[in-house]
């Protein structure tokens, strides 16, 4: 398994994976911009060989981190590779200054709440009917850094 940063290239993995993973998945153009024209963000990919598994993104600004998205393909999910992509942003957000880190995930994730808190993460507050699919509450997290 390699990390690595994401490129333009990688989008019909990573759209193949966030259709996987997400009800509401966002849009090619989406990922391009924050590719492309986000100077704000940062993208990481997990390769297995030459197929990529996952992804990881992160928003750095100022002395703040915010995880955008992390993903990974189902046959590849409970091997460790979100945590690793984790650990990867994390290093990428303190090398540059963060102090802070902080997400939203779904209430009812309790894999993905898992890893965090295994991460460091503490609940921080929740966000009413943050998801627009089915009103479903977010967790906010957040970890010092």
């Amino acid at each position: 398994m390699e990390i690595r940063f994401m490129t333009v290239d990688d989008l019909d993995a990573v759209m193949e994976i966030e259709h996987c993973s997400f009800s509401i998945p966002w849009t090619r153009e989406a990922f391009y911009n924050e590719i492309e024209q986000n100077h704000l963000s940062t993208y990481l990919v997990v390769e297995d060989g030459e197929s990529i598994a996952g992804y990881c993104g992160v928003w750095l600004v100022v002395d703040e981190a915010h995880i955008t998205n992390v993903a990974v393909l189902p046959d590849y999910r409970g091997k460790g590779l979100g945590e690793a992509l984790m650990k990867g942003i994390m290093e990428i957000a303190k090398e540059v200054g963060a102090r802070v880190m902080t997400l939203e995930v779904r209430v009812s994730n309790e894999a993905a709440k898992g890893l965090y808190r295994k991460m460091g993460f503490q609940d921080g507050g929740i966000r009413r009917r943050y998801y627009s699919d089915n009103q479903e509450d977010a967790l906010v997290m957040w970890v010092n850094l």
